[in-house]
């Protein structure tokens, strides 16, 4: 199935809840509302003509011109067994984003649907500090509720792939630069 297709069984079916779509360029998406992500999720995972029974990454971007985030799930839709090679047949691919304010960056955990989001929505709140709200693992920290760091230590301070962020010149008196100890650090 053609993503144009895909795109028009998601907009028949949620209305304005799909707010976008861009069909030429290299990767091929649609944009969906953080609110109705869960629900447009299970549908794309369940509806017999689509049935995207993968999740094979998912991706952050820091628009910080427009001052948003936004998460990007590349979906699979895998058919039946493999063959006697090995590989499974792929019928068709997706890709989703949502979009959030950059300064409450929160969309709902699919980690239910695919488990596979489990990991990848901790890395997501890791390096850009989506909050996966819903997710699994996730504790209490000084900014409310969020998926535990997977990457960084649990006492890091900020998102290091945002690209206003600042990195530490050491981190508990271990230099985290190259330039440490010089008069004027460069990075």
């Amino acid at each position: 199935m053609a993503p144009e297709e895909i795109a028009a069984v998601l907009k028949d079916t949620f209305g304005d809840r799909i707010t976008g779509s861009q069909f030429q360029s290299a990767h091929p998406r649609i944009e969906v509302k953080a609110e109705a992500w869960p629900d447009v999720a299970t549908f794309l995972r369940d509806d017999r003509r689509l049935q995207f029974n993968m999740l094979r990454c998912i991706s952050t971007l820091d628009m910080l011109e427009d001052d948003l985030l936004a998460a990007v799930y590349d979906l699979d839709s895998l058919a039946g067994e493999p063959d006697t090679s090995g590989v499974w047949s792929r019928r068709h691919v997706l890709s989703v984003h949502v979009r959030v304010p950059r300064d409450n960056p929160h969309i709902p955990s699919v980690a239910h649907i695919w488990p596979a989001a489990d990991w990848h929505e901790r890395e997501a709140y890791d390096l850009m500090g989506i909050v996966f709200d819903g997710h699994p693992d996730s504790l209490e920290g000084p900014e409310g509720r969020h998926p535990r760091r997977i990457l960084c230590p649990d006492d890091w301070e900020g998102h290091p792939l945002r690209k206003d962020y600042v990195f530490p010149m050491e981190y508990h008196g271990i230099p985290a630069v190259t330039e440490y100890g010089q008069t004027r650090p460069v990075h």
